[in-house]
């Protein structure tokens, strides 16, 4: 990781110019575009376009960044005038390449022959969203009511993890955590990363910021490199650490992402309770025009594409995000702004491009169930963890860290149930 931000300040300090050939995200290496060379005919003109087109980059959002011909799509480097990448098609499915990857898709597992352990031989990741600890009030998903318990998106991800992957494993998956305490997986910390937030703000046109930032309503705050700092730790650093483990660590079949939804909620010591409560999955995709100018999103995302990821994960997402509302009984979200779309017919899969999903090579299950600040799921929240049922909120239930790891849990073994 290390190497890794020193390559991006190289890289941001060769951008400093009004007219930038090589253009990167925050702590993003430079994209090595030979790796591409490994997906030479392995894909053919019309599933490429299918996939651009349907699901990475609707609304022409990479126009005159790929080019597709009628054998082969011409992909841009940088924005270098000529600098470009050709990616060879297939003349037909029967002559694709096989395409390299770590992840088995379903029809490729060997089906169980115990009903009991449909999931033996699955390779699964739990990724436990955020961090929690004393990272919360950092990260902004931390909020607390007078003297109640605190409510910490990073530590509720993490008790589900701990509760959902003993029942994986006993249907026989062979199950890793990602993160298997509250914290954080990089060795980075926001001091260490002072020099790139630095970067960063100067790359936004902030010449002179602030040093630190006096509160959460100080107006220079996100000016300030603490702030900045902060944000490329637990944005960047720790999310690019966590699909490094995943990526030559782990290597699962398929890997779910864990987090609880919300509304803004405020001001974090006196919020406000919103009366929605949701359920919805993502999986990578809907890039904008603006994310596919920086050349290592075009690249990470032309990655994914290629993998062929995209039909599994909506595929496992539906299958889950199908289970989980018929348990949970909850309704879908719907996206209003066009940063994400729907794949599919299910209103509960919606493509959207975030961090972890794109980094991630292998399909992703990505969870948001509940509203963290709706009142009746923060009174559930408040009754913690427990075993059985109780009169919690009303109704007797049981505890919600529970009923999300055994509603993920069923929809895994429907997954897999072939």
């Amino acid at each position: 990781m290390r190497r890794l931000i020193a390559l991006t300040l190289g890289a941001l300090a060769c951008l400093a110019g009004e007219i930038r050939a090589q253009r990167v995200s925050a702590l993003a290496p430079i994209p090595d575009w030979n790796a591409l060379e490994a997906y030479q005919e392995t894909i053919t003109r019309g599933e490429f376009a299918r996939l651009l087109d349907g699901i990475y980059a609707p609304n022409q959002a990479a126009a005159g960044l790929i080019e597709i011909g009628e054998d082969a799509a011409v992909i841009r480097k940088n924005l270098a005038p000529g600098d470009t990448f050709v990616l060879r098609f297939a003349k037909d499915a029967a002559h694709e390449n096989r395409a390299p990857r770590y992840w088995r898709k379903v029809s490729e597992i060997p089906r169980s022959a115990d009903p009991a352990r449909p999931l033996a031989g699955v390779k699964i990741a739990i990724d436990p969203g955020h961090l929690g600890g004393d990272w919360a009030k950092i990260e902004e998903r931390w909020f607390q009511i007078g003297d109640t318990v605190p409510v910490t998106e990073g530590d509720m991800t993490l008790r589900v993890a701990q509760l959902l992957a003993p029942q994986l494993s006993k249907l026989g998956a062979e199950v890793t955590l990602v993160r298997t305490a509250p914290g954080a997986t990089t060795p980075e910390r926001p001091e260490t990363l002072r020099d790139a937030a630095r970067a960063e703000l100067h790359l936004q046109g902030i010449a002179d910021p602030p040093e630190t930032y006096a509160g959460p309503d100080d107006p220079l705050r996100r000016d300030s490199v603490q702030f900045q700092s902060e944000l490329l730790f637990f944005r960047a650093a720790e999310i690019r650490h966590r699909a490094e483990i995943v990526n030559t660590r782990i290597q699962p079949d398929v890997l779910l992402c864990l987090h609880f939804d919300a509304d803004a909620w405020g001001d974090p010591s006196t919020p406000g309770f919103t009366p929605n409560i949701y359920l919805h999955a993502l999986i990578n995709g809907t890039y904008s025009a603006a994310e596919l100018r920086n050349d290592d999103v075009r690249h990470d995302m032309l990655l994914k594409l290629l993998a062929r990821t995209a039909d599994e994960e909506i595929a496992a997402c539906e299958t889950v995000v199908h289970t989980m509302a018929r348990r949970l009984a909850l309704p879908p979200r719907i996206y209003t702004r066009d940063t994400a779309r729907r794949p599919g017919p299910s209103a509960y899969v919606w493509a959207r491009n975030l961090l972890a999903n794109r980094l991630y090579r292998c399909p992703v299950v990505f969870l948001e169930p509940y509203a963290m600040n709706n009142r009746e799921v923060w009174e559930r929240i408040q009754a913690g963890d427990y075993v059985g049922e109780r009169e919690v909120a009303g109704s007797r239930r049981s505890s919600i860290f529970r009923e999300y790891a055994d509603a993920v849990a069923e929809g895994m073994r429907t997954r897999f149930s072939r």
